[in-house]
């Protein structure tokens, strides 16, 4: 049926038709910063934070004659190590004429511009806690980098079934991660073979943090290794509902339950995909020299200028009691 001569139509060139524009911003702002938001927080003084670790000699058959005299042994010195401090920011300007609009969605797009880019801050911090940056001192044209818990939870890396170490690999070609040395930790060496992760795999690793005194009561895993582990059969155990008491998170978690006790599975969007952690997080920290802030920059025209900062480091307290499993496919 055709449109009568002369119908106003939308089609036409109408003047007068208002925008139809919702007051709202649907923002998609995948944060997921478990580690930075959990963690515990304390102060650093300079560039390069240091604190001391410690292990207990193995237990031995100790039994002595009566009346015997006393003989002293030597006690191991505690080892003495430390992270670089990493400077992240994020910048923004905004024109006088813009920060005087009238803007759907928002009063300010400075306020805006300031929650969406702190946002990304914590995002970017994130990444460098949990994954595989080395420690670096920098220098005058390069930035200092602080090494990520992937980085600090070194050693040989061993088969599934082992033990005596937290570090396991799928397959057979494994890869490498240096133990701390010379102030720094390096970026794990990948394999260029990779396998599926296994109950087995996983088990064993988390039996290594614990021959060691460790608790590693969270598991940080990408997508691959979230649905290997939901695959699991027998002891994998699931709720949607974790105590907020005993590990604080946001969204649905399941719980593993292993012979080494209950561990909270978290799906994280910055962990490798080919990389489990196994982390007892009383052993990490995030120390501070700058805490996130905002400030304004300089004016020299018409617009508002902010930038914000932090200057922060991971503290790996004691990387023994954390485990990790390694080219994951």
């Amino acid at each position: 049926m055709a449109i009568l001569a002369g119908t106003t139509t939308s089609y036409a060139p109408v003047r007068g038709i208002r925008e139809d524009l919702e007051d709202v911003i649907w923002e998609l702002f995948p944060e997921d910063t478990w580690a930075l938001s959990n963690l515990d927080k304390v102060d650093a003084t300079q560039q390069f934070h240091e604190w001391q670790t410690d292990t207990l000699a193995g237990a031995t058959a100790n039994r002595q004659i009566e009346g015997d005299d006393a003989s002293f042994s030597t006690l191991n010195a505690t080892t003495r190590v430390g992270n670089y401090l990493q400077i992240s920011r994020k910048t923004f300007l905004v024109s006088g004429s813009v920060e005087a609009s009238k803007m759907a969605g928002r009063k300010s797009e400075l306020a805006r511009n300031a929650r969406k880019l702190m946002r990304e801050l914590k995002r970017d911090m994130e990444q460098a806690l949990v994954g595989n940056q080395a420690s670096s001192a920098g220098g005058v044209a390069t930035a200092r980098s602080c090494g990520g818990m992937e980085s600090w939870i070194a050693g040989p890396t061993q088969n599934p079934g082992t033990s005596g170490n937290a570090v396991r690999s799928t397959t057979t070609a494994q890869g490498t991660t240096a133990p701390f040395g010379s102030n720094v930790v390096a970026s794990p060496t990948d394999s260029t073979t990779t396998g599926a992760l296994s109950k087995t795999a996983l088990d064993s690793a988390l039996q290594g943090a614990w021959e060691q005194g460790g608790n590693p009561r969270i598991i940080m895993t990408g997508a691959i290794g979230k649905a290997a582990i939901d695959g699991f059969t027998s002891i994998a155990t699931r709720f949607v509902d974790i105590d907020v008491a005993e590990a604080p998170i946001i969204g649905a978690a399941n719980v593993y339950v292993s012979d080494f006790g209950r561990h909270t599975v978290i799906l994280h969007r910055y962990v490798r995909s080919r990389t489990v952690l196994c982390l007892d997080p009383e052993y990490w920290a995030v120390a501070y020299l700058r805490r996130p802030f905002v400030e304004p920059l300089a004016k020299t025209g018409d617009g508002e200028k902010r930038q914000m900062l932090t200057e922060f480091t991971l503290v790996s307290r004691n990387y023994l009691a954390s485990a990790k499993v390694t080219e994951i496919a």
